[in-house]
C-alpha cells in the first residue's frame, strides 16, 4: 500500500476495496488461510472495533476548523440527526415488510445500518485544515455525529428483543436518558479538549514542561473523553468527536483565520522543541503534529477492519437479503433521508447529490453489529443478520470507493467552471 498510494490516488479504486478483497481472499470462501467466527468473537471485536471507531471519530473533529458560529455546522447537524433518524425508520419499515423480521429485530438492523463512515473513502471527506467545501464538510461532520446518536436506537432494538440490559431504554425516562447521554458526551469532550489543550500549553510555554511525546496527548484525550464521559452516562463516541474539534478550536483561536502551515512555515529539522513552547506557533504545532499521528493511526485502523470484515463475510457468504437491502439504502433511503435533512439549507443540487448518494456504511456499523452479538439474541435471527450487515457493509465500501474518485474529480471540476 505504501508503495501503490500514489497510483491508486489516480485510480477509481479506495484502498478499503483492495484490503476487503484480500480480507475475503484470505478467508474461508477463498485460500482458506484465516477463519473468524463474529459470534465466537464478539467481545474481542467489539473491543477492536471500539478502539478503530474512537481514532476515526477523533480524526474527523481534529480536522474541522471551522469556528461553531458558522451556518456551515448546520449541514452535518442535519445529516447526523434528522437524516439518521429518516434512515432509521424507512430501514425499519423495509426489514419488516420485506424481510419479515419482528419489529424488534428490525429496528436493531437499521440502527446498525445508521452510521456512515467518510473515512472509508478518503475523497470524499476534507482534505485538509482550511477545506471549506461543503460536501466534504458535511460528510466528515456527519460521520462523527452519528456513530455516536446511533447507540440510543441500537439500545432500544434491544429491548424490545427482551435484553434485560437495555430495559431503561423502553421506559419514558428512556428519551431523557439518550438526551443526557448526547449533550453529556458532547460537553465532556469540549471540556476535556479545551482543559487538556490549554493545560499543555501552559505547561510548555510558562514552564518548558510536557514537551514532545504528542502521540501519548492524542491516546490520552481520548481514553479521558470516553471514559469520563461512560462515568457520567453520557455516549462516548460524541465525547471523543467533541474532543478533536475542541483541540482545533483552541488552535484556531490561537492562530487566527491563517491556516496552520502558513503559521508553521518552513520548520528546520531539530526546532522543535522551540516551536512548541512558542506562543504563536506552539497551538499551532501541537495540533499538527498530533493530526499527523492520528492520521497514521486511522490508516492501520482502516486496514485491519476492512481486513476483518472481508475474512468474517468470506465465512458467512453473501446475503441476498444484504444485495436487496444496500441497494434500497443507496439508491432510495439514503436520498430520501438526505433531502428531508437539507430541506432549506443553502447548498447546490450538486452538492446535495453528492451528500445524498455518499452515505458510506463502514467501521460504526461493523461496531454496533459485533456490540449486540454479545447480548443473548435470537441465534437463529443473528445467523440471518450478520451476513445480511456485512454484505450491505461490502456493497458500500465498493461502490462508494469505485464513484468516489471519478465524481468528486467531476465535481471539482464544475465548481472551477
Amino acid at each position: 500500500m505504501s508503495l501503490m498510494r500514489t497510483v491508486l490516488e489516480r485510480l477509481p479504486l479506495s484502498p478499503a476495496m483492495l484490503y476487503l478483497v484480500a480480507g475475503y481472499a484470505l478467508g474461508p470462501s477463498g485460500a482458506g488461510l484465516v477463519h473468524l467466527d463474529p459470534f465466537a468473537n464478539a467481545e474481542l471485536l467489539t473491543l477492536i472495533t471500539e478502539i478503530a471507531l474512537l481514532i476515526s471519530l477523533f480524526a474527523v473533529g481534529l480536522r474541522l476548523r471551522v469556528e461553531l458560529s458558522d451556518r456551515i455546522w448546520w449541514l452535518p447537524v442535519r445529516l447526523g440527526i434528522i437524516a439518521m433518524l429518516v434512515t432509521i425508520a424507512l430501514l425499519t419499515v423495509a426489514a419488516h415488510f420485506l424481510l419479515h423480521l419482528p419489529p424488534g429485530a428490525a429496528l436493531l438492523l437499521a440502527a446498525i445500518l445508521s452510521p456512515t463512515d467518510p473515512v472509508l473513502a478518503s475523497d470524499v471527506q476534507v482534505r485538509d485544515t482550511s477545506d471549506r467545501d461543503r460536501a466534504r464538510f458535511s460528510l466528515s461532520g456527519e460521520g462523527g455525529l452519528n456513530d455516536g446518536t446511533a447507540y440510543p436506537f441500537t439500545m432500544l432494538g434491544l429491548f424490545l428483543l427482551g435484553v434485560p440490559e437495555a430495559a431503561e431504554f423502553g421506559t419514558p425516562m428512556g428519551i431523557l436518558q439518550a438526551l443526557w447521554g448526547v449533550v453529556c458526551g458532547l460537553m465532556v469532550g469540549w471540556l476535556m479538549g479545551h482543559a487538556l489543550v490549554r493545560f499543555t500549553l501552559f505547561l510548555r510555554q510558562h514552564y518548558r514542561q510536557a514537551l514532545g511525546m504528542e502521540e501519548f496527548l492524542t491516546l490520552g484525550l481520548i481514553a479521558l473523553s470516553y471514559g469520563v464521559a461512560h462515568l457520567l452516562h453520557g455516549i462516548g463516541f460524541l465525547a471523543v468527536f467533541a474532543s478533536g474539534v475542541a483541540m482545533r478550536r483552541e488552535e484556531r483561536e490561537a492562530s487566527g483565520p491563517a491556516a496552520p502551515s502558513q503559521i508553521l512555515g518552513a520548520m528546520q529539522i531539530g526546532n522543535e522543541g522551540e516551536v512548541a513552547v512558542d506562543p504563536e506557533k506552539g497551538p499551532a504545532y501541537m495540533a499538527e503534529t498530533i493530526l499527523g499521528f492520528n492520521q497514521q493511526l486511522e490508516h492501520i485502523a482502516e486496514f485491519v477492519m476492512v481486513l476483518l470484515l472481508g475474512i468474517m463475510l468470506s465465512g458467512s457468504g453473501l446475503s441476498a437479503e444484504g444485495l436487496l437491502l444496500a441497494a434500497l439504502l443507496l439508491i432510495l433511503i439514503r436520498p430520501v433521508a438526505s433531502a428531508v435533512a437539507l430541506a432549506g439549507t443553502y447548498s447546490t443540487r450538486l452538492q446535495r447529490w453528492l451528500m445524498a448518494w455518499f452515505g458510506i456504511r463502514g467501521i460504526g456499523s461493523l461496531y454496533y453489529l459485533m456490540f449486540v452479538l454479545q447480548y443473548p439474541l435470537d441465534p437463529i435471527m443473528m445467523q440471518r443478520i450478520v451476513p445480511l450487515v456485512l454484505t450491505v457493509l461490502a456493497v458500500s465500501i465498493m461502490a462508494h470507493g469505485i464513484s468516489a474518485t471519478p465524481l468528486m474529480e467531476k465535481y471539482h471540476r464544475r465548481r472551477r467552471t
